[in-house]
């Protein structure tokens, strides 16, 4: 199911290429349809929404004071700007027949797949912080300069045969790089979706996917022809999925600003709490709030088992299992008594037997609202051991799920470096030495080999949680 629901943006995309490859071939008619007028209309509602969507997202990115959303402007601020100059040069519409509509179809597709490539980029990258030095200037000094070119090439059309962009062999190499950088760009957004299921991320994969169909339509289509009409309803239908990408995101995180924000969310902590369904929501509040021990625990595993499951190279459909499956693995302690839960000395054999069920109330609790297979086996077998001497079922090795023997190991790393009310909180190394003691009779080696050396590779992967996610405060907060 998870496979089909993955090649859904890829069928979606594909399908105009399919119908304009058969019409090409000669399987459909592809008639001539001569309508200047009906261009410039429908060229004139591609620019009008990408100019709609340019402003909300413009404003949204000043506000926030976020590069990346201020370049995902820039993309659809340049479509707009530019497509508009392709309509009003409509041949035998305002002015006889130039090379202009041509050049400024080119330019647009370029300038919005560049911009819309730029948004990809991670932060901290060189160019990407140097466009940050100036974000205040950026879109108006855009914005101007773009406006100024375009109104010489109107005012002088045949200026643009200076370079002529809209024949060979410039329109290949352009249409070769549009492809390619669109390419990168759906990669970099669909690997964040499936991680997210941000429907904005999505929205910008079709849109992208459907800006490289329509340039290949664009050099290869008859002028007026039915085959070449076909890709300026592919933008006009790339600007309403972007609506409604913006739309429905809205309605995730309730302002255009905290759904743009969302999207370029680097902080780990923000990233897992923007990323949880409502209903998973819901039950992390109600085991925060049972267990004062957990407060903040759940997360601090999160955390902990997304990064060794990375080292691991589990894919982002993986990561995401491991994501939702790590903050349910204890909602089996809500039905625990909190004496027993909280009780700050030794446990009788009656109290350790009864928190011992939690696994498999959990996995009862879940099971019954419809969680999946790859989640559940997380709740329910997080406390397997390898030798076979864990609960509830005494698995033992590979019959134990990958996921649970991945949080196994985040779940006891993060309990030896806590604090609790019978102990101090173990350093990292000692956690680590005790870890690698019990390889193959608590613990996966691999698991154990994997966390060790992300550890190493970078400290900050282990320090961050500890040192910010101390209590459930922040972790209240963020629920809220």
């Amino acid at each position: 199911m998870k496979k089909i629901m993955m090649s859904i943006p890829f069928l979606g995309i594909i399908f105009p290429y399919v119908l304009f490859e058969l019409i090409q071939l000669g399987i459909f008619r592809n008639p001539a349809l001569v309508h200047p007028h009906g261009h410039f209309y429908i060229v004139s509602i591609v620019s009008i929404l990408a100019s709609g969507i340019a402003i909300l997202v413009g404003i949204a990115g000043s506000r926030l004071r976020n590069i990346k959303v201020s370049i995902l402007s820039l993309a659809f601020l340049s479509l707009s700007i530019m497509f508009s100059v392709h309509g009003l040069s409509t041949p035998s519409f305002i002015f006889g027949i130039t090379s202009l509509p041509g050049v400024a179809a080119q330019l647009s597709m370029l300038l919005v797949t560049v911009w819309l490539w730029f948004s990809s980029f991670s932060s901290n990258n060189k160019f990407i912080v140097l466009l940050a030095s100036q974000q205040k200037v950026l879109v108006p000094s855009w914005t101007i300069a773009l406006s100024i070119f375009c109104t010489i090439g109107l005012l002088n059309p045949g200026i643009v045969d200076i370079v002529p962009l809209n024949m060979n062999p410039l329109k290949n190499i352009i249409t070769v790089l549009i492809l390619l950088i669109n390419a990168l760009t759906i990669h970099r957004y669909f690997q964040s979706y499936r991680f997210t299921r941000f429907p904005l991320q999505l929205a910008i994969v079709y849109s992208s996917g459907w800006i490289m169909v329509s340039q290949i339509i664009m050099v290869r289509g008859l002028l007026w022809s039915l085959s070449w009409w076909i890709y300026h309803f592919l933008l006009l239908g790339s600007m309403v999925v972007m609506i409604i990408g913006l739309y429905k995101q809205y309605a995730v995180k309730g302002t255009i600003s905290e759904s743009l924000r969302s999207l370029f969310i680097t902080d780990p902590f923000e990233r897992i709490t923007n990323s949880i369904p409502s209903s998973i929501r819901a039950l992390v509040t109600a085991t925060e709030e049972k267990d004062s021990y957990t407060a903040g625990h759940t997360f601090r595993v999160t955390l902990y088992a997304l990064k060794l499951a990375e080292e691991m190279g589990l894919r982002p459909e993986e990561l995401r299992t491991i994501l939702q499956g790590s903050l349910l693995h204890d909602v089996g302690k809500i039905g625990i008594p909190d004496h027993i839960l909280n009780k700050p000395g030794r446990l009788t054999h009656e109290e350790r037997k009864l928190i011992e069920e939690h696994p498999a109330t959990g996995f009862t609790m879940c099971k019954g609202l419809g969680f999946l297979k790859e989640e559940l086996s997380i709740i329910r077998s997080h406390h397997e051991k390898w030798d076979g001497t864990g609960y509830p079922d005494r698995l033992s090795g590979e019959n134990i799920p990958l996921y649970a023997r991945i949080v196994a190991v985040a779940d006891v790393y993060d309990a030896l470096t806590s604090e609790r009310s019978y102990r101090k909180a173990w350093t990292h190394g000692k956690a680590i030495e005790f870890l690698k003691e019990n390889i193959g009779t608590h613990f996966d080696p691999a698991c154990v080999a994997a966390w060790e050396a992300v550890c190493i590779k970078n400290p900050f992967v282990y320090q961050y949680p500890s040192e910010f996610i101390k209590d459930g405060t922040i972790v209240r907060r963020a629920l809220a």
